[in-house]
């Protein structure tokens, strides 16, 4: 991986620089980056779920990248249509999303870390979506940190911004920097390569891939210049004073006080006079010679907040729906664009309320983000009904430990993501829904009552409240570390200041992730040890390995299932068996003679 480092390396200096990209078609041959794609998009979701072809994950191999490869060097590889699905949203409109087939998506993904490479040093401070160590949290952490003194937002919503990218725009913004026609012909061909809906073609005449992971930065690519035209225009416009000039009222009583005070006036009249200056701000609101504009953009949402009369705030809305118009083709969704008081009102970005508390005779408020209540009724309304938390049958076959485990990870992450809310104990309610469906779910598999589940499952949980009781389950295993799983034991007060990954990687997975492409370029079956065409078996979860009715499982669902893994790598005739559901082929050791037993007697 050490030759996939270094291109990556020399492309982000170039970056830097400020120098153009060139020749860049040719590091698509070089197959350590569709080694190190694999290792990052392997665990995916949708790596196993067939888009218009029967190509996914399984089955990947070097051969698989040679052939990739060879067909880049020719310039004859041709992107196959994303087969297109329509996802429901909550107003009851649908969002399509289109499903690339795994080739696409790997070369997809090397094109992709070779264009962040070069243009993450570049995209403006103020962009927070789809980029490596910054996401929704540290959005909401600088809005909550910074945003003092704020009297307006203006929320941005940009309509339908992936499916109305237009392409020649898209194409002249990367010709700026990337001089290689090869490379451009083929991002070209990418957006222009269609779907299928109800298996019927469509052409793609404008917009990014839904659902292609080269999709996101090619979107901030295209919106990075609605980010330079307000850090470099609109904000220092609108933009001006270094502090608030000091407010007259305040002034006179100040001065009337001291007077006062030197004639030796009497101290209720004194202290009457200093309670009026407690109701008024020391400096002016309305300072003609001061003002603020903060902006922050997560993918196609923005917020923007003012510190000035409303007037020049919807100069602000219309200027930037004028340069989205003129300059990038797009348009501003007039129901979600909106100018709310920052006081009196709540504006709605990243699931948040955002508002501004101001304290008596202070002329900056300062920033409240708090979970919209509605969030908290939807949320309740996947695990009750009519008001009463109910079971979820589609887990009763699972196990104790995968049933405490869902719904504890489902709140953790809940909890988490509103980690910065002032008001995270509404989430106690939430979780009192969870929990006693939780305990439902359990009675209905052990057919049971809730009460017996309560005390069955019973656990305690350090928080930072104290010792807590939470749901919980430990399996043991003999020789290796027992399992656990719990629900609740989580500590609902306010984190301000966390440091949350939204996209988290633990050391493990990058490990495991590496462990995985040594195992591919050792080229060798793990079950007969053969090395004709080696490639790698995927399945989407461990439990698939787990069949009812199945006595004896075969023994490549026995290696998994011992190590744990939801890869094994297996040539050609164990792959082909495994899916036709015929006996693989296992090494042997020697016979009494020292020699090693042919292949075909060492089928099992």
């Amino acid at each position: 991986m050490r030759n996939a480092e270094t291109v990556l390396t020399i492309i982000h200096k170039r970056g830097k620089e400020g120098l153009y990209l060139e020749d860049v078609y040719r590091q698509l041959y070089n197959p350590d980056l569709y080694l190190r794609a694999y290792g990052r998009i392997y665990r995916n979701a949708g790596a196993t779920t067939r888009g218009t072809t029967d190509d996914t994950v399984d089955g990947m191999s070097q051969r698989k990248i040679d052939g990739i490869i060879e067909l880049l060097r020719n310039e004859r590889y041709r992107w196959t249509p994303v087969r297109r699905v329509l996802i429901p949203k909550k107003d009851g409109k649908t969002r399509p999303l289109g499903i690339p087939t795994w080739t696409d998506k790997l070369l997809q993904e090397v094109m992709r870390s070779i264009l962040e490479a070069y243009y993450e040093p570049q995209f403006s401070s103020m962009s927070h979506g789809f980029r490596p160590e910054r996401g929704c949290h540290t959005a909401l952490r600088e809005i909550d940190v910074v945003w003092k003194g704020v009297k307006w937002f203006i929320e941005g919503d940009i309509k339908g911004c992936f499916d109305n990218i237009n392409h020649t725009i898209l194409l002249s913004i990367l010709r700026d920097k990337i001089h290689d026609n090869r490379f451009l012909t083929l991002i070209d061909n990418l957006l222009k390569a269609g779907y299928l809906e109800d298996w019927s073609y469509r052409p793609t005449l404008s917009g990014t891939p839904q659902g292609g992971i080269i999709s996101p930065i090619l979107a901030n690519i295209y919106l990075d210049r609605l980010d330079q035209f307000v850090e470099g225009t609109l904000i220092p416009e609108f933009t001006r004073g270094t502090v608030r000039r000091r407010n007259p009222e305040y002034n006179r009583l100040w001065n009337l006080i001291q007077r006062l005070e030197a004639k030796g006036a009497p101290g209720e009249t004194l202290e009457s006079l200093r309670q009026e200056t407690l109701r008024i701000s020391n400096r002016n609101e309305f300072d003609e010679q001061f003002r603020r504009l903060r902006y922050i953009r997560y993918a196609d949402d923005f917020i923007l907040g003012f510190d000035g009369p409303k007037a020049e705030a919807e100069v602000v809305k219309t200027r930037i729906g004028d340069f989205l118009q003129d300059q990038l083709k797009l348009e501003l969704s007039q129901e979600k664009t909106l100018i709310t008081h920052a006081t009196t009102e709540k504006a709605r970005f990243l699931g948040y309320e955002i508002s501004i508390w101001k304290a008596r005779g202070s002329a900056n408020g300062l920033p409240i983000l708090r979970i919209p209540n509605q969030v908290i009724e939807d949320k309740i309304r996947r695990y009750g009904r009519i008001g009463e938390p109910i079971a979820r049958p589609e887990l009763i076959d699972e196990s104790d430990l995968a049933i405490i485990d869902k719904y504890g990870q489902e709140f953790r992450g809940y909890a988490q993501y509103y980690a910065y809310a002032r008001n995270r104990f509404w989430l106690n309610r939430l979780q009192w829904y969870m929990g006693v469906s939780l305990l439902k779910t359990l009675a209905g598999k052990h057919k049971s009552s809730v009460q017996k589940m309560a005390k069955r499952f019973v656990g305690k949980a350090i928080t930072e409240n104290g010792v807590v009781k939470c749901i919980s389950t430990t399996v043991s295993r003999k020789d290796r570390p027992p399992l656990y799983a719990r629900f609740g034991g989580i500590s609902l007060k306010a984190q301000r200041f966390a440091v949350i990954e939204d996209l988290p990687l633990d050391q493990d997975r990058h490990i495991q992730r590496n462990e995985l492409i040594q195992r591919l370029m050792t080229d060798e079956c793990e079950l007969c040890g053969s090395r004709d065409q080696v490639q790698v078996h995927h399945i989407r979860k461990l439990a698939d390995l787990k069949r009812r009715g199945q006595r004896t499982p075969p023994i490549w669902q026995q290696v998994m299932s011992a190590r744990r893994r939801k890869t094994l790598m297996v040539c050609h005739y164990c792959h082909t068996a495994i899916h036709a559901g015929r006996p693989t082929r296992t090494r042997e050791p020697q016979d009494a003679d020292g020699d090693e037993k042919p292949l075909e007697s060492r089928v099992r």
